[in-house]
């Protein structure tokens, strides 16, 4: 409100009062109002006591895991034989941490980017272990892994920087929220705490312009932090930015014309916009802003905004509803043709690039199996791709942890 322009005497009560209506209105108007146009500031999200753990992943998920994988059902046993067969789950693994990791366009120069983030997938992989099989020795190697990094990383720079730093960022708090809340052995806990806080969160929380899948994986990032940290100003903050962000991500034709634009990011002409989303001019549901780029990209997205609901929802604010019509869209669009159907010429000029990856199961989960959403195309490429591992960035062993769960 611009204080400057109310007068004095009556101008002064009359604002007074339409404040007062305002308030008292507001529950009515709200529910006519498109969720994701709801004013940011009005829908806090931060939960009045953390959910612990809870990032991606909670105890009853957990509990549903290991119930399963003990009783050698499938397809979380094939799923869980996948993960204790990976590299990330070796109980002979080194950390590699350094002081700074400079990670260029492409990961070129990669000092230090690989070994993080795949240290970070590691941690979380091994805490998966720890918990299904109750076996200390992969607690304990989750601990030395994220002790290394909490001694020594200092800085992330480079042109993607804010990239790693969401990717790592992402894996980081999986973990460290298991290894905090289900073991009793960490000691340095505090100081991974005090890493996520100055090293990861100031490079993640303000967002970002670039492509969609950037600023999704750095707010992905923001809000898992934030759960361990029990911060809820950044958790208020970055939720403010998915909600901004996912409808400049996915379009429906409910937004119109033309696919909407992130809040800040400038974008103000059809031109602009259209060069945005690679040039693509006919817009559908579900399109998503890197659709025309490639699949794997916009897999990043797509997976990012999952994860983000899914630690919402364990958080008890669930913002799988807000984004439940363009999520179900995005999936099933995406799904469709990369299981075989021929892309139509107004779809980016008739071809599609590369695979989503490993991506579908947490979305699928949470739109199909709980909200009981008809998912078609996307159940048929989820099962087909099971049990989906790892793309070596920040999503990993997703059949294992969300296949069929209830919880």
């Amino acid at each position: 409100m611009r204080t400057g322009t109310i007068g004095r005497g009556l101008g002064l009560a009359t604002a007074l009062a339409a404040l007062l209506t305002g308030l008292f209105t507001a529950p009515a108007s709200a529910g006519r109002a498109a969720p994701d146009r709801a004013p940011a500031a009005a829908r806090a999200a931060a939960p009045a006591a953390f959910t612990h753990p809870g990032v991606l992943v909670s105890r009853p998920q957990l509990d549903f895991v290991r119930a399963k994988v003990q009783a050698g059902a499938q397809p979380w046993k094939s799923a869980y034989d996948q993960m204790m067969g990976s590299k990330y789950a070796s109980l002979s693994r080194t950390a590699k941490p350094r002081a700074v990791v400079e990670c260029g366009s492409y990961s070129n120069p990669n000092y230090g980017c690989t070994d993080e983030r795949e240290d970070a997938i590691a941690a979380y992989t091994l805490s998966l272990a720890w918990y299904v099989t109750q076996d200390s020795r992969y607690a304990v190697k989750a601990v030395e892994i994220m002790d290394a990094w909490s001694a020594v990383i200092k800085d992330h720079t480079n042109s993607n920087a804010p990239l790693q730093t969401g990717w790592a960022g992402s894996s980081w708090p999986r973990a460290a929220e298991i290894i905090k809340y289900t073991y009793s052995g960490w000691p340095n806990a505090g100081r991974f705490a005090t890493m996520l806080r100055t090293v990861y969160l100031p490079k993640v929380i303000n967002g970002s312009n670039s492509n969609g899948n950037w600023e999704l994986s750095m707010t992905e990032a923001a809000i898992g932090i934030s759960v361990f940290l029990e911060d809820r100003t950044s958790y208020d903050k970055a939720v403010s930015k998915f909600r901004g962000r996912v409808p400049a991500y996915i379009y429906v034709t409910a937004d119109g014309s033309l696919p909407k634009a992130a809040p800040g990011s400038g974008l103000d002409t059809r031109d602009e916009i259209i060069g945005y989303w690679q040039g693509q001019s006919t817009f559908m549901d579900g399109l998503s802003q890197e659709t025309c780029r490639d699949l794997t990209h916009t897999g990043y997205g797509l997976s990012a905004i999952s994860h983000i609901a899914e630690t919402s929802r364990i958080q008890g604010q669930d913002l799988y509803p807000e984004i439940a019509d363009r999520l179900r869209h995005a999936l099933g669009l995406h799904a469709k043709y990369q299981l075989g159907t021929a892309v139509p010429s107004s779809l980016c000029g008739g071809s599609l690039k590369d695979s989503l990856g490993p991506v579908t199961e947490v979305g699928f989960n949470a739109l199909h199996n709980r909200m009981g959403i008809a998912m078609t195309n996307t159940q048929t490429l989820t099962e087909r791709q099971r049990p989906a591992g790892s793309n070596n960035l920040f999503v990993a062993w997703e059949t294992l942890t969300h296949a069929n769960n209830p919880n």
